[in-house]
């Protein structure tokens, strides 16, 4: 995932993408092709931003979707950025939880919200 493909990641409360918002930067994005490794690091807006959850999966869902099986797939908040971000981080590294996330039909809309493609 580079800074291009974070372009197409809209936030779900701004009509900003998330790399207009700086909450994804190039700079915090690895790929390690040779060992099969993504690592996200994003950074709310604000400290209790009650999205954060939702930004991170949203950006897991868009990697799950765009590479290959093969990749191992990290996204975490920036250190120090948000007031729950053990528990955010605990979450989006919880393989269940998020294939239980992404049967809810709901939040899954509101993932593919964040993913689809705005006017320009």
């Amino acid at each position: 995932m580079s800074a291009t493909a974070a372009r197409s990641i809209n936030d779900p409360e701004h009509p900003l993408s998330l790399e207009e918002l700086n909450v994804v930067e190039q700079m915090h994005v690895n790929v390690n092709d040779q060992e099969s490794t993504v690592s996200v690091e994003f950074t709310p807006t604000i400290p209790h931003c009650s999205m954060a959850t939702l930004i991170g999966l949203s950006i897991k869902v868009k990697l799950l979707r765009s590479l290959p099986d093969r990749f191992k797939i990290d996204v975490h908040i920036t250190p120090g950025t948000h007031a729950s971000e053990d528990a955010v981080n605990k979450q989006l590294a919880d393989k269940e939880r998020v294939a239980a996330a992404l049967e809810n039909s709901q939040l899954l809309e509101v993932v593919n919200q964040c993913l689809s493609t705005r006017p320009v």
